[in-house]
């Protein structure tokens, strides 16, 4: 769910909320896993060794890991992220706001980006475990 949220984010459109639309992604990305790994959608689907979650909580707990990586980014790179992805603000907006250049802007999205697809792929890795 995180990677193909990460992978689409370029998509949001700005209609209506980023929160609905990073929902309705990892919800979907939740409902595809179980229908890939199990046999019926009812079943429950492992998220860590010995911790089970019925699916219709995951789409949840997955939104919150998620906001939760977002929160690891450091200062700077977190504000321009929040600022541009989930406030909708232009480049050039945020560096006026934070007394930044637009590149500045600009270079901070593209590493909290790379950043959170990093940790993503490190949970994926764990869970993969």
């Amino acid at each position: 769910g995180f990677l193909r949220a990460f992978q689409k984010i370029d998509q949001y459109t700005f209609q209506g909320s980023f929160e609905g639309w990073l929902r309705k992604i990892v919800f979907h990305s939740v409902s595809d896993y179980v229908k890939q790994n199990t046999r019926y959608s009812e079943k429950i689907l492992l998220v860590e060794k010995d911790e089970y979650v019925h699916k219709d909580h995951a789409d949840k707990m997955y939104y919150e890991q998620l906001l939760q990586l977002v929160q690891q980014l450091p200062d700077a790179t977190r504000s321009v992220f929040n600022m541009y992805i989930m406030e909708g603000f232009s480049h050039k907006e945020i560096g006026k706001m934070l007394g930044i250049s637009e590149g500045t802007s600009k270079w901070h999205l593209s590493e909290g980006r790379r950043m959170l697809k990093d940790k993503i792929e490190r949970l994926q890795l764990h869970y993969k475990k």
